[in-house]
C-alpha cells in the first residue's frame, strides 16, 4: 500500500485548497493518505541569523521527515499575490536548509485552486517549474477554478469535465 502525504500550501482553518488535496489523494486506491496541516509546522520567518543562533527548527526536520516517509506527496497551493503563501513558503525555507533536495525524489501530484477562474494556476505553475530542481519528480499538476462553483463539500469536484481530467491524473501516477 502507497503512503501519500498530503497537504495544503495554506494556514487557513478553511482552506480550500485543503478540501481539494484532501478529496484528491483520496482518489488513489491501495493507499493511506495522512492530511498534514500546515499550522503544526509553524516557525519563526526564516533567516540564516535564526538558523546561526538557534539551528534547523525542530518542526522543519519534523516536515521533512514526513515528507521522507511518503511515497507520493499530494499538495495544493493557495495563490497568494501570484506566488505561495508565506505559510508553505516559510515551511518550504526551513526545510530546504535540512537538504536542498527538499521532496527526496518522491513522485509528487501538484494542485491549485482559488474562487477565481484562474484556480491559483500562477503559484501551481512556480512549484511545477520549480519543485524538480529540489528533489521533486512532478508525475502530474491540475488546476480547478472557481472553486465554489465547481467543488461540493459532501461530493467533491462537481463539474464532470474537471472531475474526469483529475482522475485521469490519478489514474496515470497509479502503480
Amino acid at each position: 500500500m502507497r503512503k501519500i502525504i498530503a497537504f495544503a500550501g495554506s494556514s487557513s482553518k478553511t482552506s480550500i485548497n485543503k478540501q481539494l488535496v484532501t478529496y484528491a489523494a483520496n482518489q488513489f486506491e491501495n493507499a493511506s493518505v495522512e492530511v498534514l496541516d500546515l499550522n503544526d509546522y509553524e516557525m519563526p520567518v526564516f533567516s540564516v541569523d535564526k538558523e546561526k543562533e538557534n539551528g534547523i527548527h525542530k518542526l522543519a526536520t519534523d516536515f521533512y521527515a514526513k515528507i521522507g516517509s511518503a511515497d507520493l506527496i499530494v499538495i495544493s497551493f493557495a495563490e497568494h499575490n501570484g506566488n505561495f503563501s508565506a505559510a508553505f513558503k516559510n515551511v518550504l525555507d526551513w526545510t530546504s536548509r535540512i537538504n536542498s533536495k527538499t521532496f527526496q525524489e518522491k513522485e509528487m501530484l501538484l494542485l491549485a485552486t482559488s474562487p477565481g477562474a484562474r484556480g491559483g494556476s500562477s503559484a501551481l505553475d512556480i512549484a511545477t517549474k520549480r519543485f524538480p530542481f529540489q528533489g521533486g519528480i512532478v508525475k502530474g499538476s491540475f488546476s480547478l477554478p472557481s472553486f465554489n462553483d465547481n467543488f461540493d463539500a459532501s461530493n467533491g469536484i462537481i463539474n464532470p469535465d474537471l472531475k474526469n481530467q483529475l482522475l485521469e491524473i490519478v489514474n496515470s501516477i497509479e502503480l
